[in-house]
């Protein structure tokens, strides 16, 4: 096998996830679609903002950022148990 400078590229397929979410958090969603809609010019659906959302999140908590650096977040999605869902009073 050759020795290449440029590492195999990671997996990039898109992975759908259904999600149900309260009725107040589902009109701050909206809400956020619409002052993105003001900020820039652009309407965006809810569904194309929250993986920038989800991202921007996991990118600015420091707790999981120290947990990945310590090899604690390997998780194995098979085996995890199920989590309610995130209220945000947590």
């Amino acid at each position: 096998m050759a020795n290449l400078k440029l590492g195999k590229l990671p997996d990039r397929s898109p992975a759908k996830i259904t999600i149900t979410v309260s009725a107040e958090l589902n009109r701050e969603l909206h809400n956020y679609a619409l002052v993105y809609r003001q900020t820039y010019g652009e309407s965006r659906s809810i569904a194309e903002l929250i993986p920038f959302m989800l991202e921007a999140f996991l990118e600015s908590d420091r707790g999981f950022a120290r947990a990945r650096r310590e090899g604690l977040a390997a998780a194995d999605t098979s085996k995890q148990s199920r989590r309610q869902p995130f209220s945000g009073s947590e």
